[in-house]
């Protein structure tokens, strides 16, 4: 972990104690992205309600580590809370594997629910790699959502 981390880390406990919340922070850097965990015993409070808490977490602690930081090159990190995020990346995957085979089996478009930027493109992302299948985004602002098209 370098400077930087360490820094993210402090603001983050500091964030915590302010919040009167207990909990631990763990670093993890995954190929993928680098991510910041909070375990705590009052998660429900960080995630809130369809993790509008955490996105909104998420913001306020990357404006901090903005000004912080006040990097030219920015640090690209996510902050989860007992892997709340990870258990919604793999289910959101699921959901378009899901649709992929839907649309194999049934030589039809499949929609899903709508759905904000990061999580389209956790589904564009799981299925680039399969050759017989195509997304594509529709719809506007909150009711964008994804087709799943068979390649004939």
């Amino acid at each position: 972990m370098d400077d930087r981390h360490t820094i993210i880390k402090t603001i983050i406990e500091s964030l915590l104690e302010k919040m009167n919340v207990e909990g631990f922070v763990e670093f993890i850097d995954d190929s993928d992205i680098q991510k910041f965990t909070i375990k705590t015993n009052e998660a429900y409070l960080l995630i809130g309600e369809n993790g509008q808490n955490l996105a909104a977490l998420n913001i306020i602690l990357k404006k901090i580590v903005s000004k912080k930081l006040d990097d030219k090159n920015p640090l690209y990190f996510i902050l989860d809370v007992n892997c709340y995020q990870e258990k919604k990346i793999n289910d959101i995957k699921n959901i378009a594997k899901t649709g992929a085979y839907k649309a194999r089996f049934l030589k039809e478009e499949i929609f899903l629910n709508p759905m904000n930027a990061y999580e389209r493109r956790i589904v564009h992302t799981e299925l680039a790699g399969y050759p017989d299948i195509k997304t594509e985004s529709v719809g506007e602002e909150n009711n964008r959502k994804i087709v799943i098209k068979p390649i004939n």
